[in-house]
């Protein structure tokens, strides 16, 4: 089943409730490119492995992209083996500290391995409490993508994002070994409502 993404109304609302909070979890705009690139580079240069923004090369033309995360949020221009998702950015004082992304649907892989959510935290703004706040703040608009559990993953390996979804009520379902990789995957559920 196809779910809508979330309406601007929703956002702007889950928005002036944080405006009281130091972090902001909202849609990425073309006004933050400087601080979206620096992002990138930071994940780039201190692990590479590690995607923080899809489908995203220097080069880009950075309108362009913000276009073409709002067009996957609605299931348009979707990459092969990509899902409808919603792509948040963590906001403190106009810097980019962080991302979620919210797979509205899950797919065989993303049902096994990957989850409905997925989040990092910029390296140097570790340790805040970002990652447990995106997450929380994650919850209320996966309810409203019609998400009643969200799965999310963490490699096993992982003891601070293992902590993180655990304080944002996640329940530990199983441990899988994912095929091509050296370190299982932990699944938890966590309820949106």
């Amino acid at each position: 089943m196809a779910l809508s993404p979330p309406s601007f109304r929703f956002l702007v609302m889950i928005q002036r409730k944080q405006e009281n909070s130091r972090l902001t979890l909202r849609p990425l705009r073309v006004a933050d490119e400087r601080s979206f690139r620096r992002a990138v580079k930071e994940f780039q240069e201190n692990e590479p492995e590690w995607l923080f923004a899809f489908h995203f090369e220097a080069s880009n033309d950075f309108a362009m992209y913000v276009r073409r995360l709002d067009c996957w949020a609605k299931g348009q221009m979707l990459p092969e083996g990509f899902v409808p998702n919603t792509f948040l950015v963590g906001v403190v004082r106009n810097t980019i500290i962080g991302r979620v992304s919210i797979r509205h649907e899950l797919n065989d892989y993303l049902s096994t391995y990957g989850g409905h959510a997925g989040y990092g935290v910029v390296p140097s703004q570790r340790n805040r409490g970002y990652a447990c706040q995106m997450l929380r703040l994650t919850l209320p608009i996966a309810a409203n993508l019609g998400i009643p559990r969200l799965l999310v993953t963490c490699d096993a390996d992982n003891p601070a994002s293992q902590r993180v979804i655990e304080k944002a009520g996640g329940k530990l379902e199983n441990i899988l070994a994912e095929p091509g990789k050296t370190v299982s995957k932990k699944r938890y559920w966590i309820e949106t409502t």
